[in-house]
């Protein structure tokens, strides 16, 4: 069953709206967001046979299958990657997955060495902790690079509708949490005073161009690569290898710092790779076909994405090439922590 995108009020006009009513230009870039379509709390998964909504198969086919330049920073492989999916907002879940990747004890303190962790976007929403868990993710890499390993957090749909104040799914207790986040500009402050109270500290906080979690989130990658394996919040396409990968990455990065007014269409666009679940909802022949392409087209051979929950755990399809690691691990969702540790060629799903 395909389902239908949100209708353009919901997300995009919302954004244009609040951009006009409050003069910055950053919020009216949202592209394409009338095209991505969010999954209620019950849908979006794996088991619902649900396929992925976008265009058909032969149109990603179609893109060109040249070979694309590989990714800027892309480099050998660490030792040993743990990837971790979507948090939503769920602080006590979140660390019980890094202490089942071995990355940090019972006191939230580094102690994974030279692990590196991926976690493939989708640390806000839903749940009440998500200031919390931006907080921890961000502290927890800089111990991780002082002993030679990292915790690359990446950006999911939810960081990037929280950049356009698409606040849907923010709980009262995940707005109370930013309530004192001022501006830092007196412009901004000033539009801002006409957005409710309630929403007025998240707002300064994900602000394009200067709010301090739209400069955390720009830091972090939308698409990132070790050694032979993609990692992505939804899924890559052709078009998005044939676009730049590394150009995505750094279009998102200027939109979020305020150096461009707004997002890269191809992120936001209802195939983007923050949105599409072409290879994690019910992939068949096609589908993987196009994984193939893409994973030919850019010289990767696994591609790693969260973003659809797997009721049934940490699993691979296409052969193997694609792995999904979205469990709703979460308290929304009510699944067991599970992670994905990649050592070499070797895949191994890890559960508490």
């Amino acid at each position: 069953m395909r389902r239908a995108p949100f209708p353009p009020s919901s997300v995009a006009s919302r954004a244009f709206v609040l951009a006009g009513r409050l003069g910055l230009a950053a919020l009216a870039g949202c592209g394409g967001c009338e095209k991505s379509p969010e999954p209620s709390r019950g849908g979006g998964t794996a088991a619902a046979g649900g396929s992925a909504p976008g265009p058909s198969p032969s149109a990603g086919a179609a893109a060109s299958a040249q070979v694309v330049a590989p990714m800027r920073d892309a480099g050998p492989a660490p030792p040993r990657i743990v990837a971790i999916g979507d948090l939503h907002g769920d602080l006590e879940a979140t660390r019980k997955v890094l202490r089942l990747a071995g990355a940090i004890d019972a006191k939230d303190a580094w102690v994974g060495g030279k692990l590196v962790v991926v976690q493939t976007g989708d640390a806000v929403d839903r749940g009440d902790d998500d200031r919390a868990i931006l907080d921890l993710l961000e502290r927890l890499k800089a111990d991780a690079l002082k002993a030679g390993g990292d915790v690359v957090a990446m950006s999911g749909n939810h960081e990037i509708m929280n950049a356009t104040f698409d606040f849907r799914y923010v709980t009262q207790p995940a707005f109370a949490a930013f309530d004192d986040v001022k501006p830092k500009s007196p412009a901004v402050s000033a539009a801002l005073e006409k957005l409710d109270s309630t929403t007025r500290g998240r707002a300064a906080a994900f602000a394009p161009g200067g709010g301090p979690y739209a400069t955390m989130i720009a830091r972090r990658p939308v698409i990132h690569r070790a050694g032979d394996t993609l990692f992505v919040h939804g899924g890559i396409l052709p078009k998005h290898a044939v676009y730049g990968l590394d150009r995505i990455n750094d279009e998102t990065r200027a939109w979020l710092l305020g150096d461009k007014s707004e997002p890269p269409r191809i992120l936001v666009q209802e195939d983007g790779p923050i949105w599409s679940r072409m290879y994690s909802a019910a992939p068949g022949r096609e589908e993987c076909e196009i994984l193939d392409k893409t994973l030919a087209m850019t010289g990767a051979k696994h591609m790693v994405m969260g973003h659809t929950v797997q009721r049934n755990g940490v699993n691979a399809a296409c052969g193997g090439k694609a792995w999904r690691i979205d469990v709703g691990l979460a308290k929304v969702y009510g699944g067991a922590p599970q992670a994905l540790a990649i050592e070499g060629d070797k895949f191994t799903v890890l559960k508490d």
